[in-house]
């Protein structure tokens, strides 16, 4: 049971608590439910679980605060599972640090695959902290931050400084939706009336430097409105 990853799922409505806790039992998680924010505030200083799948509609409290006290002392991976499809919920939410927004209704095998690219993720951050420099891998894309290369199989990409400098980002924080605000404080330091037209021709550039069709998301995925998110070895799969 010990080296189960556990998954804290918060969610009020017992019809999708009872499917989702089943989903992931069958999947070969440890759940832990919680119908309330404060419910959930109490299972999470106690367990420390691996993952949080988050509903905001909370009876006690908007999920977001449970949000907001997590990232006040810890990385865990939180997906937000919500019936809100506002493009300005997500944005928010992806914002106050949450790694993965699905709107409901949801398909389990999508569950699925985000939760494994959240947890895959944030291993692979836990390993690059305690690992200097080291190499990133989805694909048959290689990236090696010590020596600042790009690689796709054999074949090395050639990139400007920005274009690395943003497809590092993405990397380190693979599987997760990062929105193009935080990509642009990131890279450039200060958001300004042009930074988002900036950011999608230098994206337009990378994607063809890599080989990426139109309409393709080989390696990075435009979640229209929001963001961008590095996929996952489980996106290949």
């Amino acid at each position: 049971m010990n080296n189960k990853y556990k998954i804290l799922l918060v969610e009020d409505e017992a019809n999708i608590r009872n499917l989702v806790s089943a989903m992931l039992d069958s999947a070969g998680y440890q759940v832990l439910l919680a119908g309330t924010c404060a419910t959930a505030k109490v299972l999470y200083g106690s367990h420390r679980p691996d993952l949080i799948i988050l509903d905001l509609g909370l009876p006690d409290r908007d999920g977001r605060v449970l949000l907001e006290y997590v990232r006040q002392e810890a990385a865990t991976p939180v997906i937000v599972l919500s019936a809100r499809s506002d493009e300005r919920d997500k944005v928010e939410a992806l914002d106050m640090g949450a790694n993965d927004y699905i709107t409901k209704p949801f398909g389990s095998a999508e569950l699925l695959a985000r939760v494994r690219s959240a947890l895959r993720s944030s291993h692979q951050t836990m390993s690059q902290e305690y690992l200097p420099g080291g190499k990133f891998r989805t694909g048959d894309l290689l990236i090696d931050y010590d020596a600042r290369r790009v690689f796709r199989g054999e074949s090395e990409i050639h990139l400007t400084q920005t274009e690395y400098n943003i497809v590092a980002m993405l990397s380190r924080h693979c599987g997760k939706v990062l929105t193009y605000t935080a990509i642009i404080k990131e890279i450039w330091g200060y958001p300004d009336e042009g930074s988002t037209k900036k950011l999608q021709v230098n994206m337009a550039n990378i994607r063809k430097k890599l080989g990426v069709r139109p309409g393709e998301n080989h390696y990075i995925v435009n979640e229209l409105g929001v963001g961008y998110r590095m996929c996952s070895d489980d996106d290949h799969s």
